[in-house]
């Protein structure tokens, strides 16, 4: 007879599938962003709480965040990991370690700057901007944030420069032209084209 496998051994199987029933290809890395004590005014009192902001992603291209709020510290992270994984995005690299062009991000009072960088350069943030760079797999770049220093407007602003990324394959392919006419005749980088992609509209 069979035996019934146990709820540990079942998290696992299931750990090891696809939302479509496929076999996952990448395991997830999350990084806890930031922690917060939170009150709700009730009627008989205070009640706290935490609120938890986490980050996940593969190390190879795909990146997400989201945040979550519980009594106990680790329910929270574990909403927050789970909302996280739910709203990844796919953002396109560069040799699989930098940014594509330089790109500026914004959301309320967070303003991000961030740069591509030449092999070795390391990444170059602040620490909830790190997180992100790190789960997404980028090795090398350089970024500045010049808003506020909230961590939930760094992190939303960050994912905003990041969905403006663009590859010179999507470009080529928009315009109906070949990726060396993108690159140019020495192979440059890619900040030309997609700046005049961005103010083509």
């Amino acid at each position: 007879m069979a035996r019934t496998p146990r709820a540990g051994q079942r998290n696992d199987q299931r750990r090891g599938r696809g939302r479509d029933g496929g076999p996952e290809q990448t395991e997830l890395v999350d990084k806890l962003v930031g922690i917060n004590r939170v009150a709700k005014v009730v009627k008989g009192g205070r009640r706290f709480g935490f609120a938890a902001l986490v980050v996940v992603g593969d190390e190879k291209g795909r990146v997400g965040f989201g945040s979550g709020k519980a009594r106990e510290v680790p329910e929270a992270i574990r909403k927050a990991t789970e909302q996280a994984k739910t709203k990844m995005i796919r953002v396109p690299l560069r040799e699989g370690r930098t940014l594509h062009h330089d790109v500026k991000g914004d959301f309320g009072a967070g303003h991000v700057i961030c740069r591509a960088a030449p092999p070795g350069t390391g990444i170059i943030a602040g620490g909830p901007m790190r997180a992100v760079f790190e789960t997404l797999g980028v090795q090398d770049v350089v970024a500045k944030s010049n808003g506020s220093q909230n961590p939930y407007n760094m992190v939303k602003a960050t994912f905003e420069a990041l969905k403006l990324l663009q590859s010179p394959r999507s470009v080529a392919a928009r315009r109906g032209r070949k990726v060396s006419d993108i690159l140019g005749p020495r192979g440059g980088t890619e900040n030309a084209p997609v700046a005049a992609e961005a103010s083509d509209g």
